[in-house]
């Protein structure tokens, strides 16, 4: 079995306020927009904030799979992150001000790993954690283009 990466992370430069940016990271149904994995994300409850959890739809290929999250960091205008209950894994935006804009840092944070299924199948269905992990990275570019784009666009 490979190993998981503690860290994954892309950045983009958004000529657009953290306030603007913030708006389009935090709405979470609209994830599935951007984000070349989410195929849906159904949030429970009222409104997003810290503790909020979600069900969501991936997909990779044919594959298709449900995960659980949870709001874990929910810090106006600077940093917004949830944890996927089903593997551990924490995913973050974090948004800097600039002189022009905003600079938004993208992570998959693993510290400890992953669930021993989630390895298992990353492992066995998925090409590995090498070519798995390249992807999330490849994805999360993707992520950060289309949110650029979106909040960068005429309203």
């Amino acid at each position: 079995m490979s190993e998981v990466k503690a860290l994954i992370e892309e950045t983009v430069e958004i000529d657009a306020t953290p306030e603007a940016v913030w708006a389009l990271v935090t709405d979470l149904p609209r994830m599935a927009s951007w984000s070349p994995q989410v195929v849906k994300t159904i949030v429970r409850g009222d409104g997003v904030g810290l503790g909020t959890k979600t069900i969501n739809l991936n997909r990779r290929g044919p594959l298709f799979w449900p995960t659980r999250s949870k709001v874990v960091r929910h810090d106006p205008h600077t940093e917004f992150a949830f944890k996927v209950l089903d593997n551990g894994t924490v995913w973050s935006f974090t948004l800097e001000p600039t002189g022009t804009g905003t600079r938004v840092i993208q992570r998959r944070e693993a510290p400890h790993g992953t669930s021993k299924i989630s390895s298992v199948l990353v492992d066995k269905v998925m090409g590995g954690q090498e070519t798995f992990q390249r992807e999330l990275g490849e994805g999360m570019r993707q992520t950060l283009a289309r949110i650029k784009a979106e909040a960068e666009s005429p309203a």
